[in-house]
C-alpha cells in the first residue's frame, strides 16, 4: 500500500493521499494511446523516503502496438507526472505487463 506523501514547511505540512497519487499515476499512464493500467487499485504502488520515489503498477496493452517502445512510454510519461506533481526524484519506474488486448 502507498503512504501518504507528506511535504513539511515553516508554515506547516502538506499531506497528498495515497488515493491521489495513485490516481497521478493512472492518469499519466492512460495518457498514452494503447495503455491502461490494470486493476488500479491493487496494482498501482508508490514507495517513497527520503525525497525519492520508486512506482510500479500492472499495464495492459493494446495487441497492435510494439510492447517495449509502450512501456518506455509509459515509463517516461508517469514519472514526469509524479515528480513534477510531488517534487520527488523518481529513481525508477516498474512495469509488469499482464494483459495485451
Amino acid at each position: 500500500m502507498t503512504d501518504p506523501l507528506v511535504v513539511a514547511g515553516h508554515d506547516g505540512t502538506i499531506t497528498v493521499a495515497p488515493a491521489a497519487l495513485e490516481r497521478l499515476v493512472v492518469r499519466a499512464v492512460e495518457s498514452v494511446e494503447g495503455a491502461r493500467v490494470r486493476r488500479p487499485k491493487r496494482s498501482v504502488e508508490i514507495a517513497h523516503g527520503d525525497g525519492r520515489a520508486t512506482v510500479s503498477f500492472e499495464l495492459a496493452v493494446g495487441h497492435d502496438v510494439p510492447v517495449p517502445e509502450l512501456a518506455r512510454a509509459v515509463q517516461a510519461r508517469v514519472a514526469e507526472a509524479v515528480a513534477s506533481t510531488s517534487g520527488l526524484e523518481i529513481e525508477r519506474v516498474d512495469v509488469t505487463v499482464m494483459e495485451i488486448a
